[in-house]
């Protein structure tokens, strides 16, 4: 073996990925208000680019051609000099195919126009365009809430314990650390720390920084009046009543049938989580990213056009700067200032193309659901529509990432409508993993007072054409948050 130098040609294929196809993937995979983000930044970063006008500020346009079935790219516009006009989607303000979901979306003489979903935008909105949104304010938290509490009835020493103890409570209103530890850090006797969690547990709301459960219960029996020893003797055997023990909760609490069953009641109404009626920060909305709505014997599919953003070449500007532009190093930057322009542009309007065509592909595949309900969801799966539209499965999974579908049935992130299936008992179409939840929560929600087994459900669905083990069903079952038999049947004997 000779290992002289020597030089060798060779050809061979590879992917390159250029930071442009990078970045254009990993658009698909962002919601419109996620894409809205990368635009301000992109905004910054480069000036040719410019935030294109809103809907309702869009100079009037000529009619679309009914024979242009083919609109203009982004690039034949901005070579056409036309980059104002590139507004893909969005031809016609006044045609009923396209949705005026927000204020920013009605055209000239289209104030309060109907949106898709039966509210009226435009008219009697915030002035600003925010929409619904702009009424959702930042709760006021627990912790915030205890404090102003305990400054109106603490001072000095106790107060800085109030705050300690205030810190170890958790979202849903119980102390989490021991009283041993604080009284340590603080340097401070245990009998203090215990009166100043006396005040706090006297705070709204009742049941607030207890150690426990039971604690919990006890402290919004005491504010009820109705801590006696028997609700005492209940409240201490939480365990009994979890598993239905009747008979011996009887025998402990000293009472009879009839005032057990109102002493459980009176628990039944108690918070065992109070600390979850305050929140810790603003009330965030999902928009929809997707419309979709019926048309005669149709569906119309649109964009969100509320959220979705629009940029634009600043031609004017462009020609400014090229005028006055001399050394080399200038002339590159501009250069590249209006190639990233350029490919943002078409970016976004292929992204949007994109998403419009799975969303269609999807609601073709699904078409009994949106007319039926979940009952009727098919199994489908990312390479059916793959094939369909001629895409990669990864490219599917990305448009379906984090985007949401607002129709007459409600909101749904894409991924719902991927599930497995289920194989039908007489041999003929398989069913959606969902349709089969649905169908299990349905006949649980009808078995009144006898409590059907997961085997008495095995039956009923192999008797309505889903074929299904019984270990299936229970998984789906508990997926859907019901409990076993066992569980139902105590809950019925606890008046539950």
């Amino acid at each position: 073996m000779s290992l002289a130098p020597r030089l060798d040609l060779r050809q061979s294929h590879s992917l390159v990925m250029t930071p442009q196809l990078q970045q254009a993937i990993k658009l698909l995979a962002l919601s419109n208000l996620e894409i809205e983000g990368f635009i301000a930044e992109e905004l910054e970063k480069n000036p040719l680019l410019e935030a294109g006008p809103e809907e309702g500020d869009a100079p009037e346009r000529e009619a679309v051609a009914v024979e242009s079935t083919e609109p203009a790219t982004a690039d034949q516009l901005i070579a056409a000099g036309e980059g104002a006009a590139d507004q893909p989607l969005d031809v016609d303000y006044d045609a009923e195919t396209f949705i005026h979901d927000g204020p920013t979306d009605a055209g000239p003489g289209m104030d309060g126009a109907l949106g898709m979903d039966g509210t009226r935008s435009g008219a009697g909105l915030a002035a600003d365009g925010d929409g619904y949104e702009a009424t959702l304010v930042a709760d006021l938290s627990l912790h915030d809430h205890l404090m102003a509490q305990a400054g109106m009835v603490l001072a000095g020493t106790e107060l800085i314990v109030a705050g300690h103890l205030i810190d170890l409570i958790d979202e849903a209103g119980y102390l989490t650390g021991r009283i041993e530890e604080v009284a340590e850090q603080l340097g401070l006797p245990v009998a203090a720390v215990e009166r100043v969690l006396g005040v706090l547990q006297g705070l709204e709301p009742t049941g607030v920084a207890a150690r426990g459960l039971a604690e919990c219960l006890a402290l919004q029996a005491r504010e009820a009046d109705r801590y006696d020893p028997c609700m005492a003797a209940l409240i201490a055997n939480l365990d009994l009543v979890a598993r239905g023990s009747m008979a011996q909760l009887r025998r402990l609490c000293c009472v009879d049938d009839e005032d057990l069953a109102d002493m459980i009641r009176e628990l039944r109404r108690y918070d065992p989580k109070p600390g979850l009626r305050f929140g810790g920060g603003r009330i965030e909305a999902v928009s929809p990213d997707i419309f979709v709505a019926r048309r005669g014997a149709g569906w119309a599919i649109e964009l969100n056009s509320a959220t979705l953003p629009r940029v634009l070449l600043n031609r004017s500007y462009y020609v400014e700067l090229s005028g006055g532009v001399q050394d080399k190093a200038s002339k590159a930057w501009l250069a590249e200032c209006v190639a990233s322009a350029n490919w943002l542009v078409k970016a976004l309007d292929q992204r949007a193309r994109t998403i419009v065509k799975v969303a269609t592909e999807l609601v073709q595949q699904q078409e009994a659901f949106f007319r039926h309900g979940v009952t009727h969801l098919r199994p489908l799966t990312l390479r059916t529509v793959a094939d369909a539209i001629g895409m990669h499965e990864s490219t599917i999974s990305r448009v379906t990432s984090n985007k949401y579908l607002s129709c007459e049935r409600g909101l749904f992130e894409l991924k719902y409508f991927f599930t497995s299936g289920i194989q039908s008992a007489d041999g003929g179409e398989a069913a959606s993993a969902e349709a089969v939840k649905d169908a299990i929560g349905r006949l649980i929600a009808a078995e009144g007072a006898a409590v059907l087994s997961d085997d008495a459900l095995v039956d009923l669905l192999k008797a309505r054409g889903f074929d299904i083990a019984r270990r299936t069903v229970a998984k789906y079952r508990e997926a859907i948050g019901l409990g076993s038999s066992v569980q139902r049947r105590r809950q019925k004997a606890l008046g539950g």
